[in-house]
């Protein structure tokens, strides 16, 4: 029989509904992990701390399935995977909703100028003009990216008729190749990053790519910090060539206390928070996680799967 070893976290979601056929054993610890890392056929090894995870896949000699919860895996031994013959599922597509909806927040927070507003409220003043006069409606963006988030962000930027030029590899009527993007961007108001980490993502914006950019565009970027150089973006933002830029993402997590990029006004911080910002990402998780189960046990596809050799 499998063994499957999973988190305490998810117990009480997945327990209940484990097809039979499947033998669970369940994590409370680093330690209870790696001690039973070696059994596992199927591995949920979530944690917060990435190198404890390499090191239980490393030790998960026998599994041949690992899930995970999280989209970008790019910090796990790929070869070492391929190697051992590992299906890999991962969470794309599970706080997608939360992560677009996070995109329009920050696009309507700096149109509107909206911190400004909140900071008046806190001093009790009364403002007499909005700090914010940018309208989404007829501003254009372009989305890098167009996965199960980026396919999310389209629809919600198009319902405040915002154009959106969507990059992908593929092309198409009003889509944009990778070796197109970037002599457009002077064309755009807003620059989306929604794009997996990858060696071909990273550093993708530097220098050039941000003195081409519209003075009053606006990088937002929901990827991944080392998608962006960041102190090239630093240096953007205090000359203030561009418009400005929401993080949700930065390099490193946590940011420390004193970078500079806290200090910016023109700079939106939000803590690696937009996939957070939902209740349901466990609930999601245990489901699919569930329903793989049965097709794992029948010998079909699991889905979604991870392609350790593109890497997302």
């Amino acid at each position: 029989m499998p063994v499957a070893v999973l988190s305490a976290l998810v117990r009480p979601l997945v327990e209940p509904q484990l097809p039979e056929g499947i033998e669970a054993k369940f994590f409370g610890s680093v330690e209870e992990l790696l001690e039973l890392a070696p059994q596992a056929d199927i591995g949920w090894f979530d944690l917060d701390k990435q190198d404890v995870m390499v090191d239980a896949v490393t030790r998960a000699e026998k599994m041949t399935w690992f899930n995970s919860i999280y989209a970008g895996l790019d910090f796990l031994p790929h070869q070492l995977m391929i190697d051992r013959g590992v299906t890999v599922t991962n969470g794309v597509g599970i706080n997608a909703i939360t992560i677009a909806e996070y995109v329009v927040m920050g696009m309507l927070v700096h149109a509107k100028g909206y911190r400004d507003v909140v900071r008046a409220q806190e001093r009790h003043e009364w403002l007499q003009d909005s700090p914010g006069k940018i309208e989404l409606a007829e501003s254009r963006a372009l989305l890098l990216g167009y996965g199960a988030i980026g396919k999310l962000i389209k629809p919600r930027l198009e319902a405040f008729d915002v154009d959106v030029t969507v990059v992908r590899r593929s092309g198409g009527d009003g889509v944009l190749t990778p070796d197109q993007w970037r002599a457009q961007l002077g064309d755009f108001d807003w620059v989306i990053l929604a794009v997996p980490s990858t060696p071909e993502t990273d550093g993708m914006i530097g220098p050039n790519e941000l003195a081409a950019m519209k003075p009053d565009a606006v990088l937002v970027n929901i990827a991944r910090g080392s998608v962006v150089q960041q102190d090239a973006l630093v240096a953007a933002l205090e000359s203030k060539s561009i418009g400005g830029a929401f993080l949700d993402v930065t390099t490193p997590e946590p940011l420390p206390a004193d970078h500079a990029l806290w200090s910016l006004d023109n700079a939106h911080i939000t803590m690696h928070l937009s996939g957070r910002a939902q209740t349901k990402m466990f609930q999601r998780s245990a489901q699919r996680f569930i329903e793989n189960c049965h097709r794992f046990l029948e010998g079909e596809e699991l889905a979604p799967q991870f392609d350790l050799t593109l890497g997302y």
